[in-house]
């Protein structure tokens, strides 16, 4: 279990930060972030580091594997605005503030929690966005087999009955070689990655404390796909 993360109070984004945001996407050059970077830790950054404290203790209340880090270098829960350009063409930053609250592994690899805050809304997932060759094949396996199929079904179920929430990572258009393509399961062999989510909730929830609660009751609802993971992964 990763240490229990402090609470501090967030009390939401404000206005300033999500215009930043806006203001950004405008003029998303490192030239112009760099001369604007106080206010972008002040309004931006600050809440979002609380964010992560005061979500991430609930989390570990519902899943007690979470990690939970405030580190603000890109190690931590909140990625980085800026990534490493100095070998691409593309020098832009994001303009959305995204976090991933993976259980028990890496941040991009492992079954996790995460949301990003858009210039059009707020998205929330729970899964795996993409298997790495090693997962994918004990994926493969795991949907395949009776052990742990079933209980996909299940899993699947229960999410969709619960809320407006969709299953993403289809990557494949025909059910991988050595599989049955006629396999009760074969939907779910033609996924790369597997994860519920949903998406453009209104921005306005962000602006208050009551962010937490939103965020729990979806990321709560998405719960199944994220266990089902964890026990068919290993």
């Amino acid at each position: 279990m990763t240490p229990r993360a402090p609470s501090p109070d967030f009390t939401g984004f404000s206005a300033e930060g999500l215009q930043f945001m806006r203001d950004l996407a405008a003029n998303n050059t490192r030239e112009w972030f760099e001369a604007r970077k106080p206010a972008y830790i002040d309004t931006v950054q600050t809440p979002a580091v609380a964010l992560v404290a005061a979500l991430g203790a609930r989390l570990q209340d519902l899943v007690p594997d979470v990690t939970v880090d405030t580190r603000t270098n890109g190690s931590g829960n909140l990625m980085r605005l800026h990534r490493d350009t100095r070998f691409s063409a593309d020098k832009a930053g994001k303009t959305h503030v995204p976090m991933m609250f993976p259980v028990g592994g890496k941040k991009m690899d492992s079954p996790g929690f995460g949301l990003q805050i858009t210039l059009d809304g707020v998205d929330c997932m729970a899964g795996v966005f993409g298997f790495d060759k090693g997962a994918l094949a004990r994926y493969r396996d795991a949907v395949a087999g009776d052990e742990h199929g079933p209980a996909l079904v299940k899993a699947v179920d229960a999410v969709r009955k619960a809320g407006p929430y969709t299953l993403d990572g289809e990557s494949f258009k025909r059910v991988p070689s050595g599989y049955d393509p006629d396999h009760p399961r074969a939907e779910w062999l033609r996924y790369g990655g597997l994860y519920a989510s949903v998406y453009g909730l209104p921005q306005d929830i962000a602006r208050s404390a009551g962010f937490v609660d939103v965020l729990m009751t979806h990321f709560t609802a998405m719960k199944p796909i994220v266990d089902w993971l964890r026990a068919a992964l290993g």
